[in-house]
């Protein structure tokens, strides 16, 4: 009777959290996701730049790598549910700081104040051309404009976000490897895959809802609820639109720390008999005896730890001078680099590109692309089983997603939109020539007496297909005042290009890309999303490679060693080096309320597009080269040799795989899941 309840007991208790660590691999992928989806958001909300963004996303990383080699050598030793409960309970503290300078940084301001009584309607005294219909436009609640310059620009509010971040990626470290090792330990034989599947597959449906709640968010404005939404002019296509990016993270917080309160509550074992607990009372009586001997055991220990340390670097050392797995390394983080800055920027590419709306490409982001990576997965470990891969085999198939990964950057070498035809910043102003910088286009005579302000971005599209920097430089006399969609009338710059026009007028907003680069667009996501699906079948052997280019007992250390590079080069240092390289095409760059260079507004699409792609091209292709050799070397390493994948790398291959697919920051696997 008692083993039964005993029994019943592990049941009960290990399915308790098998539940829980699925409802926290639903708050690992909210806020992992948002954070990637809302980079955008962040950038323009805190007037940084991409490559200050780039640096904020990486410091989720910082903050895993603190805290990685405690956890993955204590953590197995403590008590594994409250560690678990304690990461999504910092994890979610975290997600909140991120939230909170939203609510402390005032109003976002999208336009420039003009500082004359709203009041006033009459032309007779204004000294530019359109200062009435600025006064019109005055976009922002009034009770803003009497905010200090400080409290405009938003300061340093920015760093609020990055130090949540990396207390997420802190919170974040003990869930995985723990809660993994807990069901290894605790499951029935040969159920563990099965378990972990489980999990894993309810961590995908947070990463399917991250996608879809970033979509809903990034329609809403980010003071809903705070400001009338009738006075905002501009749409979430406007390259000013802020989405609600706070509401992502304020809802994976809480989620998050709902999630980690019933973690404190498990035993440390599902499963403690009755036997046992007799057994410390027997204990109890030894411990006279234990006191005696720790003196000498405190000696042993000693010798023990400097003998760890030594093995440890001679272990490194062994590794290290392996030259197959010194190039898996490598050309690993090349490959990897390149997907990594896919998912961070691929909003704002198909932004600048193709004129999508953020809410947009997270909806397809979130029901094609994602499910494509998934089949992919699966797909890739189906075919390793199914035809039963040697080492060289498997090499090969790596080749072969490197080889599609390249030659689907090089097809978005033609799918490059021209940039859009901006006066100012690509034509002259008259919109008769182009220029051939961005920078300091001299006034035209059409708008040389308006006197306006040419660091001013209010962009409006006239009816010749130009967009002008705004509607004083466009030398527009009169507008049709708050009625939607606000026009503009009597455009002298327009009117200069638009001979066969009668009508010189501009509305509101930037022009739209014209057909032929729509029909790019189109190509182009379904090329993104057969690349994600060919690619992450061949992605699959990475996570057997790694086990079976070292000796077996150097497998834990290869693996946690491959791990490190991956988030400190690959997951900190990407974003930031493809930020600085995205911010040298930006042609507007905004400026705060105290004159300091704010967000990029408008970028040259083809010199974005062919810098993001080229630098890409620029990583793939030594990992082609490098690839070739990896697979010369494993030949003859093992010409003769058996070195087809056994059941047990198998198995390992199919939870790699899983968290392959889950890693919700870039979709790399990391070392300690395995």
């Amino acid at each position: 009777g008692d083993s039964l309840i005993n029994q019943f007991s592990l049941s009960a208790v290990f399915q308790i959290f098998l539940t829980l660590l699925s409802f926290s691999y639903v708050a690992k992928a909210l806020a992992g996701i948002f954070m990637k989806i809302s980079s955008t958001q962040i950038e323009r909300r805190f007037e940084i730049s991409s490559s200050l963004a780039g640096l904020i996303d990486g410091s989720f990383e910082i903050g895993n790598l603190f805290v990685i080699v405690f956890v993955s050598y204590f953590g197995s030793k403590l008590h594994r549910p409250k560690l678990i409960g304690i990461g999504c309970l910092l994890m979610g503290t975290g997600s909140i700081l991120m939230a909170l300078p939203h609510f402390f940084m005032g109003y976002y301001r999208y336009s420039k104040e003009i500082n004359i009584d709203p009041s006033e309607n009459s032309t007779s005294n204004l000294p530019n051309c359109l200062i009435n219909q600025m006064l019109s436009l005055n976009r922002t609640p009034p009770e803003i404009i009497e905010r200090g310059c400080v409290k405009k620009s938003g300061s340093h509010m920015w760093i609020y976000v990055f130090m949540g971040n990396m207390l997420r990626g802190i919170g974040e470290t003990p869930i995985v490897p723990l809660g993994i090792s807990y069901i290894d330990d605790f499951a029935k034989e040969g159920h563990s895959s099965l378990y972990l599947g489980t999990v894993n597959a309810m961590g995908m449906t947070g990463l399917v809802f991250a996608f879809m709640l970033g979509s809903l968010f990034a329609k809403m404005y980010v003071d809903i609820g705070y400001v009338d939404l009738s006075t905002i002019r501009i749409t979430p296509k406007d390259s000013r639109w802020v989405g609600a990016w706070w509401l992502g993270f304020l809802v994976s917080g809480i989620v998050s720390i709902i999630s980690s309160i019933p973690f404190f509550f498990l035993p440390l074992n599902p499963n403690k008999p009755q036997k046992e607990r007799k057994v410390s009372l027997f204990l109890h009586v030894l411990k006279t005896n234990d006191k005696r001997n720790q003196i000498v055991n405190l000696t042993n220990q000693r010798k023990y730890i400097t003998k760890n340390v030594t093995g440890f670097f001679q272990s490194l050392k062994s590794i290290l001078t392996n030259p197959l797995y010194v190039i898996f390394v490598i050309f690993t983080l090349l490959h990897m680099s390149s997907y990594i800055a896919s998912i961070t920027y691929i909003i704002k590419m198909v932004e600048q590109q193709y004129g999508w709306s953020a809410s947009k490409t997270n909806f397809l982001l979130g029901i094609l692309a994602l499910p494509a990576v998934a089949i992919g997965m699966f797909s890739g470990g189906y075919i390793i089983k199914k035809f039963k891969l040697s080492l060289v085999g498997l090499a090969k198939l790596a080749f072969c997603s490197a080889t599609v990964h390249l030659l689907s950057q090089v097809l978005h070498f033609f799918l490059i939109c021209e940039s859009k035809s901006v006066a100012g910043l690509t034509l002259t102003y008259d919109g008769n020539s182009p220029v051939r910088s961005h920078v300091d286009v001299p006034l035209s005579y059409c708008n040389s007496e308006c006197n306006c302000d040419e660091s001013q971005w209010e962009p409006v599209c006239g009816n010749n297909g130009i967009t002008y920097l705004s509607p004083c430089l466009a030398g527009c006399k009169s507008s049709s005042g708050n009625k939607e969609p606000i026009v503009f009338y009597n455009c002298s710059c327009v009117e200069v290009t638009g001979i066969q026009n009668k009508n010189y007028s501009a509305h509101l907003g930037e022009c739209p890309r014209d057909d032929a680069c729509t029909r790019k667009s189109y190509v182009y996501f379904v090329i993104q999303v057969l690349d994600a699906f060919l690619c992450a079948i061949g992605l699959t052997s990475y996570s057997v490679l790694v086990i079976r280019i070292v000796q077996p007992e150097l497998k834990a250390l290869a693996i946690g060693f491959h791990s490190m590079i991956m988030r400190s080069l690959g997951g900190i240092l990407v974003p930031i080096y493809f930020g600085a390289l995205i911010d040298t095409t930006c042609m507007k760059w905004s400026t705060n309320s105290c004159g300091a260079r704010g967000a990029c507004r408008i970028y040259n699409s083809t010199y974005l597009g062919r810098a993001f792609f080229g630098l890409k091209v620029a990583l793939l292709f030594p990992v082609l080269v490098l690839l070739i050799v990896f697979i010369f070397v494993v030949k003859k390493k093992f010409h003769g040799k058996d070195t087809k994948v056994s059941e047990n790398e198998r198995q390992v291959m199919d939870e790699a795989n899983l968290e392959f697919l889950y890693d919700s920051e870039h979709f790399v696997p990391s070392a300690e899941e395995q």
